[in-house]
């Protein structure tokens, strides 16, 4: 059976700086597909530079945390914090919601005004997920669930990764092994939403990525492309540039991001790919071309 890979960017819009590197791994290297910040500092940037590139995939990255909402506060009121801001981290936001001090209409609300306001761009859009994973939590999810349904989108991500690559040099194992124990904390919520996905006929593919964020490297993802299963398969990056807005904003992921472009528009990385049979698509399983490799161009 045929082996194929999403490869699938976070926070595109985040700043310009993220959205350099996102088109860069893209138009350069084997980035098939990006999720969309829809009221992020760089969103308005990205939208006028993804209608030059129709090849890639395009879903909403549904902002719940560290971030500002979409619709007026009034609307959302149990979703934000006084400074008008949702709650800057997904601890306190889980935890809210796990105390019933977040009114659930009010998520459907925002997350609908999100979907909204990147098809009224006319992006045809490939799939759903979160920032910071937050519709992992079942309740959330059947929200995420039914708005995919009504907005025809096929692909909603469920954010929990069945095995992890080998490590390798430059890396992390204290941050790997937190990681690690979080995602295998999300078992349980991850059986219940492929349940739920399945019976409303939404595909939730097999997915990686999550364990090693912040922290891929060559030898991770050469390991995760020969082991891929039979079927299609999400990988989760963050590829970007450092820029000013990114040094200004409470994230882990700086650095990193450059390197993981660097990552993705290697020729080792793709020529892994053709070694292994893998075909790259997007969500929405249209095939994305594979980019020309050194090793191909020598032989040509």
């Amino acid at each position: 059976m045929l082996r194929s890979l999403v490869v699938n960017a976070d926070d595109l819009g985040l700043t310009v700086g993220v959205n350099n590197g996102i088109f860069d791994a893209h138009d350069r290297g084997i980035l098939t597909s990006a999720s969309l910040f829809a009221n992020a500092t760089a969103t308005v940037d990205a939208i006028r530079r993804i209608r030059s590139r129709p090849s890639l995939g395009v879903g909403v990255h549904l902002t719940l945390v560290d971030g500002a909402p979409t619709l007026p506060p009034s609307r959302v009121a149990t979703l934000i914090q006084d400074d008008g801001r949702f709650r800057g981290s997904w601890k306190p936001f889980i935890v809210a919601c796990l105390r019933g001090c977040v009114a659930l209409n009010q998520v459907e609300r925002e997350l609908t005004a999100q979907i909204d306001r990147i098809r009224s761009e006319g992006i045809r859009l490939t799939h759903l997920d979160a920032h910071k994973h937050v519709h992992a939590y079942p309740p959330l999810f059947a929200i995420v669930a039914r708005l995919a349904n009504r907005f025809r989108i096929p692909v909603v991500r469920v954010p929990y990764e069945r095995w992890s690559p080998v490590r390798g040099d430059g890396w992390h194992p204290y941050v790997a092994l937190r990681q690690s124990l979080l995602n295998l904390a999300m078992l349980p919520w991850a059986r219940w939403n492929h349940r739920t996905a399945a019976a409303r006929g939404i595909r939730a593919p097999e997915f990686t990525g999550r364990v090693h964020t912040g922290v891929l490297n060559a030898m991770t993802i050469r390991a995760t492309i020969r082991r891929l299963r039979p079927g299609t398969t999400e990988l989760m990056v963050h590829p970007g540039y450092v820029d000013d807005a990114l040094r200004q904003m409470p994230t882990r992921l700086r650095s990193s991001r450059a390197r993981e472009v660097a990552l993705l528009c290697s020729d080792a990385t793709a020529d892994a790919l053709i070694d292994e049979r893998i075909q790259l698509v997007r969500h929405d399983l249209v095939p994305v071309p594979m980019p020309l490799t050194r090793s191909v161009r020598n032989v040509s």
